[in-house]
């Protein structure tokens, strides 16, 4: 069996962490993104003909460029792309400054953005290749306190949808991971909040700053597990857009296209009654 390459972005814990673990154990290759030169020099001690880390920001243009030209001079292909690096954050939408907006998206969404369209050419004349964007079941549904970072998310999947399209008579894959709650560090001492906390929102957002805090340490989700998913996806023929991880993310799902169904139906009479 052909080894694959996997560029995977974010490794130094949580999701990215275990996906890259795991994958080296299943015999493919991975490279991997950090964000510290110690980091990366620590893991190519470890993983010296097995994997190959290096030092990404990517929300900086310049490193995602010089990023891929390092993987192409050396490696000349890349099989998977792990759209991973980003992190949560929580706040109302009224608390919530542009700053602090800004920050989330050029993290969560350009930078997703970039890299995606930075590896398509090589998709492209390779006539294959697998995206893999690290979405949330909070990129399908919303909820009080999570709205930007939902905003992001869901940025991230409008474009991703349009993109399985676009690639795949090119014999390119798109799939959106959707996870639910698991066991990393997104809920811990990577989880970024307002900086701003308005009283009025204390039911609402403060109720799901408490929760995040709460569930810290006792997701129902294994990171693990959720690797070994996701490197069975990419060996269908056919991998799904969509892929939920854990029994919360298919619940938030459900109630989502449930509730849009319900307006559907209920409004129907006047959502036709605009036409000529």
């Amino acid at each position: 069996m052909t080894q694959k390459i996997w560029f995977i972005t974010g490794i130094s814990s949580g999701l990215g962490k275990a996906l890259a673990q795991t994958v080296i154990e299943r015999g493919d290759f991975v490279i991997g993104t950090f964000r510290s030169q110690i980091e990366a020099d620590k893991f190519n001690n470890q993983h010296k003909y097995e994997a190959f880390a290096l030092v990404l920001d990517i929300t900086k243009s310049a490193e995602i460029e010089l990023a891929f030209k390092q993987i192409t001079d050396k490696f000349g292909k890349v099989d998977v792309l792990v759209n991973n690096a980003g992190f949560g954050f929580a706040g109302a939408i009224e608390e919530t400054s542009h700053t602090e907006t800004r920050q989330i998206f050029e993290a969560n969404f350009f930078g997703t953005l970039l890299l995606t369209q930075t590896f398509l050419p090589l998709f492209r004349q390779q006539k294959n290749g697998h995206i893999i964007q690290i979405s949330s079941h909070g990129g399908f549904k919303a909820f009080p306190g999570f709205g930007i970072y939902n905003a992001s998310k869901f940025a991230v999947e409008g474009f991703s949808e349009a993109l399985a399209m676009e690639v795949a008579p090119l014999g390119i894959n798109v799939t959106i991971v959707e996870p639910g709650p698991f066991r990393t560090n997104f809920a811990g001492s990577s989880f970024q909040q307002a900086t701003r906390i308005i009283d009025d929102y204390n039911a609402t957002a403060g109720t799901f700053r408490d929760r995040m805090r709460q569930v810290d340490g006792k997701q129902e989700g294994d990171p693990i597990k959720a690797a070994d998913a996701i490197i069975r996806i990419t060996k269908l023929d056919v991998p799904p857009m969509r892929l939920p991880l854990g029994k919360i993310a298919i619940a938030s799902l459900t109630s989502k296209l449930e509730s849009v169904q319900k307006d559907i139906d209920n409004f129907k009479e006047i959502a036709e009654s605009v036409v000529y």
